[in-house]
């Protein structure tokens, strides 16, 4: 064995190396000598801590829940910010689509005075005040190229590249992917779309309708980014036509009083999963109408049935449905075949023209490209092969939070489980706290 790789192994399970790095708090990590060999980082650094990898919600919930119980991390995050996708790749009208009070993190709610859905400043302002309260630093600027787990010393090897393409190694004896379900966008292949004569951009691009102002655009994607982006289109004098391939329930935000999600939360405590399906579906038919004589059929099951088997959420209308039935938004039905300069070809042998393209077609997850590790995490999607609530934990010291496919409240859940999980570990160690 490496002697480096050995030495290594033993101090960070050793309880003398943990008493001095309890007696030395301030040091979140300590870094250590590298060897000579060249094919080494520069620098390596030994965390006796959990490192979280993403510095969205999720990675900031864990390591809140963590410090809650006195268990230090630190959090590697590749942008500038936390947060970077709301941040950074969100259009400006976006609020969050459930009440504030089920998106909320552990041990810290939102300010009273937030209205009932906060809007993508505000949730903003929330996440920087939750990091604020419990002293939540990540290292920004550090993506994270690799992740392997070294069996030789029972530790988790996380490879880095910083600002100055300079290399750094962590070693840990737990690693949290919290880079989420939407670390990468998804953009489809369509023949020509590369080489269309207008503006393309993924809604992670797209700002605001004001540039599109008097514009045919062609939205692809009917879920509720694309929704939203139409009536956004709509209210800039835009003339959006969505293309919606496949079937979609729609259902109104609020219902008897209430947010729709949090009335389904309730029934969900008396009823089967189909009871209330059926009751949902038949007050939206009644608010809303037969959705499919506008070209949005539903799917043959009911939206929560549908939600936990395959992930895919209902669309919560916040106006867009009005704007489709008065004629402000055209549905296209049919998939796009091709592009030819400004012209869209669709399957069913019709063409028109655009002047922009605005892809809703979503993000996915990253972790198959830099985690070594395919017994927790699906090689063809990056998300845990066991569904939920079961997908938090592999094994190794292997943990992930934010991929429930249950927004915010799943992050949470998980979160508080990782943390409660490690705890048990970390007080093993706290009997050489002290003299």
């Amino acid at each position: 064995m490496d002697p480096w790789r050995e030495y290594e192994g033993k101090r960070i399970h050793d309880p003398l190396f943990l008493k001095e790095y309890h007696q030395t708090s301030d040091n979140l990590y300590m870094s250590v000598p590298s060897t000579a060999t060249s094919s080494r980082p520069k620098r390596c650094i030994t965390v006796p801590g959990p490192i979280v990898v993403g510095a969205g919600p999720s990675g900031l919930a864990v390591a809140a829940c963590l410090k809650e119980k006195g268990i230090p991390s630190i959090i590697l995050e590749r942008s500038d910010c936390i947060a970077s996708l709301w941040q950074h790749k969100t259009y400006d009208r976006l609020s969050l689509h459930l009440p504030k009070k089920f998106c909320e993190l552990p041990l810290m709610p939102f300010p009273f005075d937030f209205p009932p859905y906060p809007s993508k400043k505000q949730f903003v302002l929330y996440l920087e005040a939750y990091a604020k309260q419990f002293g939540i630093n990540p290292l920004f600027n550090r993506s994270v190229s690799s992740a392997e787990y070294d069996k030789t010393v029972g530790l988790w090897r996380v490879h880095t590249i910083g600002p100055k393409n300079e290399e750094v190694e962590y070693t840990c004896r737990w690693l949290i992917v919290a880079t989420g379900e939407n670390a990468e966008i998804v953009t489809p292949e369509i023949e020509g779309l590369t080489g269309f004569s207008g503006p393309v951009v993924h809604t992670s691009m797209y700002k605001s309708g004001q540039y599109f102002e008097g514009k045919r655009v062609l939205v692809i994607g009917s879920g509720n980014s694309g929704m939203e982006v139409c009536l956004d289109l709509c209210n800039h004098n835009g003339h959006p036509h969505i293309v919606v391939r496949d079937t979609v329930h729609i259902l109104p935000r609020e219902m008897l009083g209430q947010s729709t999600f949090g009335l389904s939360m309730w029934l969900l405590k008396w009823f089967p999963v189909r009871w209330v399906d059926r009751f949902l579906l038949l007050i939206s038919w009644f608010m809303l109408g037969n959705t499919a004589r506008y070209g949005l059929k539903r799917p043959n099951i009911g939206p929560l049935e549908l939600k936990s088997v395959t992930g895919k959420t209902p669309v919560l209308d916040v106006g867009t449905l009005s704007r489709i039935k008065s004629g402000d938004i055209k549905v296209v039905k049919p998939s796009v075949s091709k592009f030819d300069g400004k012209r869209v070809e669709f399957v069913d042998g019709q063409s028109e023209e655009f002047d922009a393209v605005v892809l809703a077609t979503g993000y996915k997850s990253n972790v198959p490209l830099w985690l070594k590790e395919t017994e927790m995490f699906s090689e063809t999607d990056g998300l845990p092969r066991k569904p939920f609530p079961n997908g938090w934990k592999g094994e190794m010291g292997l943990y992930a939070v934010g991929f429930t496919r249950r927004g915010l409240m799943g992050a949470s859940m998980d979160a508080t489980r990782i943390a409660q999980d490690i705890e048990i570990l970390w007080k093993r160690a706290e009997p050489y706290q002290y003299n």
